[in-house]
């Protein structure tokens, strides 16, 4: 079964008058029929890798897609700048006419040496900056779904200093870069693109347990995948300096993800299946996480934290009139 809208082109692209259904065209035993647009959602990265893969999988399944990327795709910017992200904000808000399902924030660069600046302004900004500007129009559709692209690199990457984290929480991804090359060229990319991930998650699970997000009917999930094989992993297993620890680096499983595979995770989290998911982190890395730390979660809350506990329940009860 293939999907190809009214006017024969590869992707739906049109939209119907706001009180209307949108329609889309599917092939049915060699005939034509019409079929309503289940959603519309907004893919960052939707022009390479899992955030092609999940434009293409939304597609299919018939929901409206607007992709984000540099180019190839409906609002072609650069995420690594200020303008970038404003134009991505406003040309997602044009196309979705006021309606927008959920959005899938795939677009990202790996720890490349001597792009460090650049990491850190898209997997960052490009997430948080643009997410930011899309909560409104996320909340008017009333159960909306979000998946942010996180990282195993969150967790399987020794010796992160926190205080990059807390630079990238704090906004100043200038410092942030600056801690990283601190530790030298070796592990200068490696921390900014595990740091920017870190925090991406921190903020993730921090704004959303709240009520300007999951109060206003807004799920913000995470992924974690592990090595998928994209252009990205392709690129770094081409560079004789990075392949050796690609291909060394352990994977239970014994083979590279797919991203068909993680696109399909996506679908799952963007569904109603998913609407009891909240602040949750998904890994898929072929059991990396779990071989390097099989003991450290799940983990209790210590003991010196028992007071700030009980506090977080005050405040939950306040919050919902207890």
């Amino acid at each position: 079964m293939t999907l190809v809208p009214e006017n024969g082109q590869a992707t739906v692209l049109m939209r119907s008058e706001a009180t209307r259904p949108q329609m889309g065209v599917i092939w049915v035993c060699g005939r034509q029929e019409r079929v309503a647009i289940v959603g519309v959602y907004a893919v960052t990265g939707a022009a390479s890798g899992m955030g092609r893969s999940t434009a293409e999988q939304l597609r299919w399944e018939g929901h409206r897609v607007i992709g984000v990327d540099l180019h190839n795709t409906d609002v072609n910017v650069d995420l690594a700048t200020e303008e970038g992200i404003q134009t991505a904000i406003q040309g997602v808000l044009d196309s979705c006419g006021g309606r927008l399902d959920g959005a899938v924030l795939a677009a990202g660069l790996g720890p490349i040496p001597g792009k460090e600046e650049t990491i850190a302004r898209v997997n960052f900004n490009g997430v948080v900056r643009l997410l930011e500007g899309l909560h409104d129009v996320l909340e008017d559709a009333g159960n909306a779904k979000v998946v942010i692209f996180s990282s195993n690199s969150t967790t399987t990457t020794p010796g992160l200093p926190r205080e990059i984290v807390d630079a990238f929480l704090a906004r100043d991804l200038d410092k942030a870069v600056s801690l990283a090359k601190a530790a030298g060229p070796e592990a200068s990319a490696a921390y900014v693109y595990a740091g920017s991930k870190t925090a991406v998650t921190h903020w993730m699970r921090t704004i959303g347990v709240t009520p300007e997000w999951a109060g206003k009917g807004i799920r913000v999930n995470a992924i974690a995948p592990g090595a998928v094989m994209t252009p990205l992993l392709q690129k770094q297993l081409d560079d004789p300096k990075l392949a050796p620890g690609v291909k060394s680096f352990p994977i239970p499983v014994g083979e590279f993800g797919k991203r068909e595979e993680i696109a399909q995770w996506v679908i799952f989290m963007l569904s109603p299946a998913a609407n009891f998911m909240c602040g949750s982190v998904v890994f898929l890395d072929g059991g990396t996480d779990a071989y390097f730390r099989a003991d450290d979660w799940p983990r209790a809350i210590p003991q010196e934290e028992v007071p700030h506990y009980f506090e977080l329940i005050e405040k939950y009860k306040k919050s919902v009139g207890l």
